[in-house]
């Protein structure tokens, strides 16, 4: 079982976490940032795994999610980018003040691979593995289910959004409920980062991003509707001085008919996809050097 723990964000909003320990001394630490609307807990699994293999493994709830939300979501200031600027960046802090000299991984499912850009401490994290993290504007879902989505999450959500005051998406059985502010930016996302916030915060947010130089490996899968090739690669390109790996799998590939956006932290890819990952965290290696798109460097958009 993990040890529970609360971790103090800059602004001083407590989060709840849990810290994996392996039985002996540690051979790195990983960090797991989960999707909108997901409690930490769905990557529990892939957390015991990480710790079998020896690896200090912290997963964390973001601000207004499962063990960080408050008794009301109403009326909470909260955005999206907070979950980066204070909330991973609040988990790097606190891994590295346990060992700040060890290897440190950060692995992101969805916004939880893109999000690490807003955070001043992402510098210390020495690589980075992604899955599935798109960077959520509504034109690059997948053609087929485009604007089923779309009227989804950026016509529905916000409207349901503005009268509720937060975005009861756990009655609707979509996902957790999320703070407005994470909502409306998701629904009015921009095709351009920076142009999603004021004037006065876009040179530094795409600083922040283009201070990270640590490598980054990058996995989707060609079913995800929401990380299709043009969402991830739009994502990357703000990681404008890491040099960057996208890797497409397919179902067959993964020995599935179907795999989606959730499903590569499922127990049925222990001996798959979750050893495979290995590779990247352990050695910096990409495990999947066949695999159709080539290593490149990020480029803005």
């Amino acid at each position: 079982m993990p040890k529970h723990l609360v971790l103090q964000c800059r602004d001083g909003y407590p989060l709840a976490a849990q810290l994996w320990l392996p039985a002996g001394e540690a051979r790195g630490s990983v960090i797991i940032s989960s999707a909108t609307g997901v409690l930490a807990r769905y990557y529990a699994r892939y957390a015991g795994f990480l710790r079998e293999q020896g690896y200090a493994v912290l997963t964390y709830d973001y601000r207004g999610i499962g063990g960080s939300r408050p008794a009301s979501l109403r009326g909470v200031k909260i955005r999206w980018r907070d979950w980066g600027d204070y909330d991973f960046d609040a988990a790097v802090r606190w891994m590295r003040a346990r060992d700040s000299e060890g290897l440190l991984v950060a692995v992101g499912h969805s916004i939880g691979g893109f999000l690490p850009g807003f955070a001043t401490a992402a510098t210390e994290v020495d690589r980075f593995l992604s899955v599935g993290a798109q960077y959520a504007y509504w034109s690059d879902y997948a053609s087929a289910q485009r604007w089923q989505m779309f009227a989804k999450w950026h016509l529905f959500m916000p409207a349901l959004t503005a009268l509720c005051g937060y975005f009861p998406g756990r009655r609707l059985g979509w996902l957790e409920d999320l703070p407005a502010g994470v909502a409306l930016e998701w629904a009015f996302r921009r095709a351009r980062l920076e142009s999603s916030y004021p004037a006065h915060e876009r040179d530094e947010v795409l600083q922040r991003f283009a201070a990270v130089r640590a490598p980054i490996l990058a996995v989707s899968v060609t079913d995800d509707e929401y990380g299709t090739l043009p969402a991830i690669e739009r994502g990357l390109s703000y990681y404008r001085n890491s040099t960057c790996e996208h890797v497409r799998l397919s179902p067959a590939e993964l020995g599935l008919a179907r795999v989606g956006h959730f499903d590569l932290f499922h127990e049925r890819h222990r001996h798959g996809f979750w050893q495979a990952t290995l590779g990247w965290i352990d050695e910096g290696r990409n495990p999947w050097t066949t695999a159709p798109l080539e290593s490149t460097e990020c480029r803005a958009c």
